[in-house]
């Protein structure tokens, strides 16, 4: 099981690492909590110890995992499918988005991730789709950035790489989040 000062992955919410292992009453019985502090923002959730597993909780992704997910932002996409511009398409691709988010793996990030920003290759995104995009990169960044000791410049650079649309190979597309290490 984890232990105290390990590095985790809470699903949706980012990198965390565990402070503590507390006890606390409640509804009359001991419950035993891992207490988790949020690298990426000023965050801490307690999480009973036989909840952790089913919460998503994760050690962070081994570095062939962390490859593999920066190799899917290669892959290529049917563009066709995510322009659909119902509105029925879009609450069906917001729903798979949010899933993805919630697995809490890199792999599902990474294609959610290349997904939207192939689309905002061929269109401007709604507010929604930005906002999600942003969740999206965070999350992503925040893991790269911890399982590979790089500074939040160089993952950004590294995973908008593949959809920059310059004859300049070192310009790229501005941060669309503002998290810091």
């Amino acid at each position: 099981m984890f232990k105290v000062d390990e590095t985790v992955v809470y699903p949706g919410h980012g990198v965390a690492r565990i402070d503590d292992v507390s006890e606390k009453i409640v509804a009359g019985n001991i419950v035993s909590f891992y207490k988790l502090s949020f690298l990426y923002k000023d965050m801490t959730v307690l999480i009973p110890l036989n909840s952790m597993r089913a919460s998503g909780v994760r050690y962070l992704s081994e570095p062939t995992i962390v490859r593999k997910a920066l190799a899917t932002l290669e892959e290529e996409i049917n563009i066709a499918r995510m322009c659909e511009f119902s509105a029925s398409g879009w609450n069906k691709r917001q729903k798979e988005y949010m899933m993805k988010i919630q697995s809490g793996k890199l792999i599902d990030l990474a294609k959610a991730y290349r997904d939207l920003m192939s689309v905002s290759l061929k269109k401007e995104l709604s507010f929604g789709e930005r906002g999600i995009l942003s969740t999206i990169e965070e999350l992503f960044a925040q893991e790269i950035i911890t399982a590979r000791g790089m500074v939040r410049e160089e993952v950004l650079r590294m995973i908008k790489k593949p959809f920059v649309q310059s004859e300049d190979p070192h310009e790229m597309p501005p941060p669309t989040t503002q998290f810091t290490l």
